[in-house]
């Protein structure tokens, strides 16, 4: 276990695993493990790379991320900037989604009450973080109006770097104001979930649960067994990087690769 302090983060899991096949039949999820699991979808390609970057290679698209990051700032558009396509966000807000890819890399951390943007650090005048650019007909644009998620973006005005830090203002009460009427994320927490070991996800019943257990043919309720496990940055690392690789992702994260089901090769 890699020495991180994501305790706050855990999420819990109850498996239920045939001892006979070696494998995870499902496993009974609450809002927090579904909410994660959805929020991996609004990931961009670089952020997976980059979380993943330790965890093993991803293909060729790692040489691909490493290429660009080696870039010289010559070769690129001077209306671009890399850092966008290397440190692209997710389009869903971070603070609403459990923390298990927090702490990952730099750019993963975050809290659920503060966010920061970044404006133009260029020719800074006052305590406004305003500056001014002088177009050839003597008008005057202050870049303090542009602010950017991305650090290091480009000031649309004057080119220069955007890399002043700056807290959103209110970020801390509206976020308040957000749990106060919905528990956030995805999905409704009133719901238990049923994840199945290729990760499809559906609403839990005695009915689904029996009508699940007839279609893997349990001839044997005794070789069922129930395992509770606690996920923390690590096996959220594992589950994003399993899912990419196989088809049985609960069964590799948390039986330890038996009987890895490999996806349908490509025709």
């Amino acid at each position: 276990m890699k020495n991180r302090d994501m305790a706050a983060s855990q999420v819990k899991l109850k498996l239920l695993i045939d001892t006979k096949s070696k494998k995870v039949l499902f496993a009974e999820a609450g809002k927090d493990f579904v909410d994660f699991l959805f929020y991996l979808l609004s990931l961009p390609v670089s952020t997976v790379v980059r979380l993943l970057k330790n965890e093993g290679e991803v293909g060729c698209l790692s040489d691909l991320y490493n290429s660009l990051e080696n870039l010289n700032d010559t070769y690129i558009q001077p209306t671009q900037n890399k850092t966008n396509l290397l440190y692209h966000k997710s389009s869903l807000p971070d603070s609403e989604f459990p923390l298990l890819l927090s702490g990952a890399d730099q750019y993963s951390a975050r809290t659920s009450t503060t966010r920061n943007v970044y404006m133009c650090s260029t020719n800074r005048y006052d305590s406004d973080y305003q500056c001014d650019y002088i177009f050839s007909t003597n008008s005057r644009s202050k870049c303090s109006r542009h602010a950017s998620e991305t650090p290091n973006d480009i000031c649309p005005n004057c080119r220069g770097t955007m890399s002043v830090v700056v807290s959103l203002v209110n970020s801390s009460s509206a976020a308040a104001n957000n749990t106060s009427t919905s528990s956030g994320g995805f999905v409704k927490g009133v719901v238990t979930y049923m994840v199945m070991d290729n990760l499809e996800v559906k609403p839990m019943s005695t009915i689904s649960s029996l009508t699940l257990l007839n279609s893997f043919n349990v001839q044997n309720i005794g070789s069922l067994e129930e395992k509770f496990v606690a996920l923390d940055v690590d096996e959220g690392l594992k589950l994003l990087k399993a899912s990419l690789e196989c088809k049985n992702v609960l069964t590799t994260v948390f039986l330890g690769n038996i009987g890895v089901e490999k996806g349908p090769e490509p025709q």
